[in-house]
């Protein structure tokens, strides 16, 4: 894919996330203004794992990768439909470099960010048991970067990798410690006591941000982030 392609697609992104910054910006303020609804306000914990690789262009073959994502969250929700939420959690993201031709050979990197996503919460269904939807952008910081491997990366055609594969990555340090993107999920959740609930969330997380220089003299036009998240949590409404 050229630089021009992919400065197209990421002006697209770009778009795409400010729409959906919008939609959670406009359900934040209109929330408080249905006042012919009782509010509930709830906070819960919640922990899972990080299925993720990266979007690199151009491609470099990879498998997914797992890592693990604990968190905390507040809601504030509409008896009707609507609600808002907002969490801070820590998540291992990464990736896995698959070596076809040289299966014995083995790198993986994890990248451990604090994540702020701030999302719409749509719900449906009875008083015991609520399906949702959720949809919003997430923010987060890179605070930690560790690379596992069984040979030196730093020189990988020593250990018989061939020169027309992409291998930059391996050893290139992290630039931008901020990211930023959009993140989508679906789930459902069955309330134990009226104030107890517990939840199983299926998300899918697609950074728009690059962690490597994108310039048209650097390697990598793309190098983004993508995971598919398995959680489950406990909620306790606070009224």
């Amino acid at each position: 894919m050229s630089h021009s392609t992919d400065n197209g697609i990421m002006r697209y992104n770009v778009r795409i996330f400010a729409l959906a910054v919008g939609l959670a910006t406009m359900t934040a303020i209109s929330a408080p203004a249905e006042t012919h609804y009782k509010p509930h306000v709830s906070i819960g914990a919640h922990g899972g794992m990080n299925m993720s690789q990266m979007s690199f262009s151009p491609s470099v073959p990879q498998n997914w990768t797992n890592g693990i994502q604990i968190g905390v969250q507040a809601r504030y929700a509409e008896e009707k439909i609507f609600g808002i939420i907002g969490e801070l959690n820590f998540s291992q993201r990464g990736w896995k470099e698959r070596f076809d031709d040289h299966p014995d050979l083995d790198y993986s990197r994890t990248l451990t960010y604090i994540d702020l996503p701030v999302m719409t919460h749509i719900y449906f269904g009875s008083n015991r048991f609520k399906g949702f939807v959720n949809l919003g952008p997430q923010v987060s910081y890179l605070i930690s970067d560790n690379i596992s491997s069984n040979f030196d990366y730093a020189h990988p055609q020593e250990a018989g990798i061939p020169t027309s594969r992409y291998t930059a990555q391996m050893s290139m340090k992290v630039k931008n410690r901020f990211d930023y993107g959009i993140t989508a999920g679906l789930g459902g959740e069955y309330y134990i006591k009226p104030r107890h609930s517990a939840y199983l969330e299926v998300r899918f997380y697609y950074g728009l941000g690059n962690i490597y220089p994108s310039s048209k003299s650097d390697t990598f036009s793309a190098s983004r982030s993508m995971s598919l998240q398995f959680t489950a949590g406990y909620n306790f409404r606070l009224k």
